[in-house]
């Protein structure tokens, strides 16, 4: 096991819930939950034959990126159709966190010019740009090799006695769908898939099938996928959750209907509700989660206000910084 996931009673009490877990990917030594998939991807891509790379995003993709070629370097890593050292560009926002910016300029300058950070003030644009010259583009969002990589995570969760429910905050929903996908085709759920035409909370009610829900969390400036479950109509404000930034949503037509058959639901939520889960979080169970992380706990704290039924545990992922 990768990372652990920890019983918080106490906290599950306060919010509603009689067990509440918190997975800990804040702890993976890639820095965040990103560092399940971004290794495999670069993995399969080599093994390709593939040598340079390019990746955007908020930082948190891009640090395991980043720490993942600079393995790769030192220690040889895969060898296949790539004998030589990658290479690897990163493209950032200009509003990108500096804390994160900063570890990746540090990554970079020990790099030997293999890894290069650059500041853009369209990223994607400049993604685009590489790909176009030859590198191969880490977006998650559109490159389904990035699923595989959650599916260890998912075999984790699974491992946690009476699971009913998986809430995490979702920029691509690329985590989200991938653990979808395996609680939806694991041998213990596949009676679900059978029984579509029954509501699944239904379902669960008359004990037809034991479903693992997964509820996804975006915020009040990025929630296109989540207004797919109810509309938003808090305050329009900058998120303090730098993490959630994929507008365009690619996965959304393949992600909702998922959601939608293991019974969970997508939620948005403000800065308020967001300091409000990381204060409950800090009080039982003296951890200072970051606002990424505490999105996961503030979609579990609506769905318990507006008495979601969820029959077993919860688990909120805490994505990382």
């Amino acid at each position: 096991m990768i990372t652990l996931h920890e019983p918080y009673p106490a906290l599950g009490k306060a919010i509603g819930f009689p067990a509440l877990y918190f997975k800990r990917e804040d702890t993976h030594p890639y820095g965040s939950h990103k560092g399940r998939s971004i290794p495999v991807m670069i993995d399969y891509h080599r093994e390709s034959g593939k040598d340079r790379f390019a990746i955007t995003g908020s930082g948190n993709a891009a640090l395991a990126a980043a720490l993942h070629v600079q393995k790769l370097d030192s220690d040889g890593g895969v060898r296949s159709a790539v004998e030589g050292p990658l290479e690897l560009d990163i493209f950032v926002g200009q509003h990108a966190a500096k804390h994160k910016t900063d570890k990746l300029k540090k990554i970079a300058q020990e790099s030997g010019g293999r890894i290069r950070l650059s500041v853009k003030e369209r990223p994607l644009q400049a993604l685009m740009q590489a790909v176009q010259e030859g590198a191969q583009s880490l977006r998650q969002s559109t490159d389904d090799t990035a699923l595989l990589g959650y599916k260890e995570l998912a075999e984790e969760l699974n491992e946690i006695v009476g699971l009913g429910a998986v809430f995490i905050g979702a920029s691509s929903g690329t985590t989200a769908q991938a653990l979808a996908q395996f609680f939806a085709s694991s041998p213990e759920h596949r009676e679900a898939r059978v029984s579509q035409t029954i509501p699944p909370t239904k379902a669960v009610k008359k004990g037809l099938t034991k479903q693992v829900q997964v509820h996804i969390v975006q915020t009040s400036s990025c929630h296109p996928m989540s207004d797919a479950f109810e509309g938003y109509d808090g305050p329009d404000e900058p998120s303090v959750a730098d993490a959630i930034i994929d507008k365009t949503a690619v996965r959304k037509p393949a992600l909702v209907p998922l959601i939608e058959r293991s019974g969970g639901h997508g939620w948005t939520v403000s800065n308020d509700d967001i300091a409000a889960a990381q204060e409950l979080a800090k009080k039982h169970t003296g951890l200072s989660i970051s606002t990424n992380s505490a999105l996961s706990v503030a979609g579990a704290m609506q769905a318990a206000y507006r008495g979601w039924e969820i029959d077993g545990a919860v688990v909120c992922i805490l994505g990382g910084d």
